[in-house]
Parts: C-alpha cells; sequence; structure tokens
C-alpha cells in the first residue's frame, strides 16, 4: 500500500534531526529539532511494516516527520561507497496528502522494506516499495526524504548516524 508524500516550499530554518541508539534494543531513534507541526497532514505515527517482520515508524505532526524509529530491522547490506544523493531539493514534505481524521492517529503502510549503509554505518538508506524515478528531499540536516513521480514516499536516507555504543567490557 502506499503512502501520500507531498513535497511543499519550507517556511523557516533546516531542522536538525539528533538520532540515539537504544543498545539494549539495537533500536535506532532520531529526533527532529525545529520542525513546523502546523502543516495539513496527519498526526500520530505512520508505521511501514515490511514482509520480514521489519518496522520503521514516523512519528508525524500536521504532516511532517519530526521522528523516526527503526524497530525491528530487515537485512541490511553494506554498500562500502554509499553516500546521499548530491542532487537534493529543499523543502519539507507532508504523510500523508490530506488532512487526517479526528479519530485516526495511527496509518500502517505494508510494503517491502530494504535497508543499505556504508563501511562506516554513518549512512542509512532505506527503500520504501520497489526501485523507481524519485526526488530527493532535504526536510532535516541529517534526514533526507525520497518522494516518487507518483507523490508517495519511496525511501528515507539517514546521515550523521554515530556508532552503535561499544560493548560493555565485562565487570
Amino acid at each position: 500500500m502506499p503512502l501520500g508524500a507531498r513535497v511543499v516550499e519550507r517556511k523557516g530554518l533546516v531542522p536538525r534531526i539528533s538520532y540515539r541508539w537504544d543498545p539494549e534494543t539495537d533500536i535506532l531513534t532520531g529526533a527532529v529539532k525545529g520542525v513546523e507541526k502546523g502543516g495539513a497532514g496527519l498526526t500520530g505515527s505512520v508505521e511501514l511494516e515490511g514482509s520480514d517482520g521489519s518496522f520503521i515508524l514516523l512519528d508525524v505532526a500536521g504532516g511532517a516527520i519530526c521522528g523516526v524509529e527503526v524497530v525491528v530491522w530487515p537485512d541490511v547490506r553494506t554498500v562500502q561507497s554509499l553516500q546521499p544523493p548530491a542532487d537534493v531539493k529543499e523543502g519539507e514534505v507532508v504523510l500523508p496528502t490530506r488532512r487526517s481524521q479526528p479519530s485516526v492517529a495511527a496509518v500502517e503502510v505494508d510494503t517491502a522494506l530494504t535497508i543499505e549503509t556504508n563501511a562506516a554505518e554513518s549512512v542509512f538508506h532505506v527503500r520504501v516499495g520497489p526501485v523507481r524515478r524519485i526526488d530527493v528531499v532535504r526536510v532535516a540536516d541529517g534526514l533526507l526524504v525520497e518522494v516518487d513521480d507518483q507523490n508517495e514516499l519511496a525511501g528515507l536516507w539517514l546521515t550523521n548516524v554515530p556508532p552503535f555504543p561499544a560493548d560493555e567490557p565485562p565487570a
């Protein structure tokens, strides 16, 4: 099931995202600071669920992504030279493309999810669905969103991700 995504002009400064690992659960979370939250779109969560049990959660306020959680990881493929795209538009992405109904606080999207990372695991590319032509939009410093020609969410780029915390030495 596709998820509508509309690119709109940015109002204000580029927000920042800060990532944090939970070493006990392997969950990667990102919180966006400084995002405009008064737009026309969903306020709640978007659950991207892969057929393999993978699970990514997007926290959304007024359609704007204000948080990302990679909860259950699909198989992650390492691509030595993986880098975010250079051709990036500046803007905001509204999810989904219509205002949420008062009783709807979550949208679940069943789709294929794939993740690639660079050797340092500081860049992650999440593909939502099949490979297709996309535009890449910087929605935060450290978070890029891919939108396809049908105005649907096609992927995410998580950049400047800190290293996973090293295992603690035995006491």
